[in-house]
This record gives structure tokens, sequence and C-alpha cells, in this order.
């Protein structure tokens, strides 16, 4: 309910291996789940699947299945939705009607999903091979754009789920290095917090109260949640 307080337990997931988190259109919260063991043939199996939490009454239905994985998860003003699997190659595509399209791009180890503010790219984290950021072009999947191609030591740094400022800058947690960046430029970012090793993803809060807009918070495998200071975003 805000910062400090008890986490509190709404739903389980039909099979295990839950996600990502995102909004539906309907104001239904997305959850894909099935990003178990499976995932590292989840080109082949398409284990990812996605249900619809209602948040009022935390009843949660199994909405749509076949994707390679639902790691990483984001949806348009128009309620269609991108998902990826960094352990695979395929992203998903999910239109607002359940039709799935699970191999609308290929991009290997896409990790997180965000959309710009314009819904024009899909950003997307590459973890495990050519680690770094690209973002794809919705109107021509074929052909993403890399952003940030890391070398050397930042070769193991594993970038893993991004969040968008309000400039349309990346900020990415380095899950290895402990680090969290924000891209000012193509090939370029700054370090905006350090010591938090297995940081798994960054958001942006909402509302007024709470996890408020423009407060940055870091979410990682240690099950801790922190916030970035040095991301706020005014």
């Amino acid at each position: 309910d805000a910062p400090g307080a008890p986490a509190v337990p709404v739903a389980t997931v039909p099979d295990g291996g839950a996600g990502a988190l995102a909004w539906a259109s309907d104001g239904s919260l997305l959850v894909g789940y099935g990003a178990d063991a499976r995932v590292f043939l989840g080109d082949i199996l398409r284990p990812g699947a996605i249900a619809k939490l209602n948040t009022a009454t935390n009843v949660l239905t199994p909405f749509v299945s076949g994707l390679s994985a639902a790691n990483g998860l984001d949806v348009t003003a128009d309620g269609t939705a991108y998902a990826t699997n960094d352990f695979g190659t395929q992203i998903g595509r999910v239109f607002p009607d359940g039709r799935v399209e699970p191999h609308w791009a290929t991009l290997p180890s896409a990790n997180g999903a965000v959309l710009g503010a314009d819904d024009r790219y899909l950003y997307v984290s590459r973890t495990f091979v050519n680690p770094g950021v690209s973002r794809i072009p919705l109107a021509n999947p074929g052909a993403p754009e890399s952003i940030l191609d890391l070398a050397g030591l930042d070769n193991f740094a594993a970038p893993d789920g991004l969040a968008l400022d309000s400039r349309g800058r990346p900020v990415v947690p380095a899950n290895v290095r402990g680090e969290i960046w924000r891209l000012d430029s193509p090939g370029q970012y700054c370090v905006l917090a350090s010591g938090l090793p297995t940081s798994s993803m960054v958001v942006y809060g909402q509302g007024s109260g709470g996890f408020s807009a423009g407060r940055l918070f870091r979410i990682g495998f240690d099950g801790a949640i922190y916030e970035i200071p040095g991301g706020f975003d005014g």
C-alpha cells in the first residue's frame, strides 16, 4: 500500500513461472507466466501465457497462451501487448481480442519491454546475447535499432528490465554490475546508483501518494524494492 508496508498476496498464477506485469487498456492487470525452465526452449515449446487480474476482486482469469515467454510485457494505447523472452529470440504480439502472433519480431535475449509515449517503438534490453539496448519500430519490427552496444567488462553487466523517463530516456538496471544506468544519448550512459546487485527491473511510480509519480524504484532478485533518488523525474 505504501513504501515500508508489507506485501499482500492477491493471486497465484495457474502454471508457475510468474513473469511481467502490465496494465491493460480495460483497466485490468496483465500477468505474464510460464517463465520457468521451459523458457530455454521457449521459441519451440511456447509456454508463455498471460492472465488478467481484476484488481477490485483479485480474480485472475487466463487470457492467452502460446508465447515464447512473457518475461517483459507492455501494452499500447489501443490495447495491443508485446511480450519478450530473454532466453529466446521471439517477441510476441497479442491483440486485444486475444489473437496471438508469437513471432512478431526476432531479437535474441530481448529482456524487459517498454513502449515509447507515442507507441512508435518498443524498447528492450539485450541481456545475454550481444548485450545492450535496442528499440524496435512497431511499424517495421524486422529492423531493430541498437541504441547501446556494450563491450569489454560491460559485456557481463546483464542489462535487465528497463523503463523510460519523461524525456524518453531508457533507464536500465545492470544486473551483474549492481548499477542503475540512464542512457542520455545513443551509446552513452550515466550511473544513477550502484551497490545493488541482482537488480532485475526499474519502474517509475504513478499517482500522488505512496509510490508516487516521478520516483524511480528498483526491484531485484533479492526480493527488495529500493528507491533510486538519482533517477527522480520531476
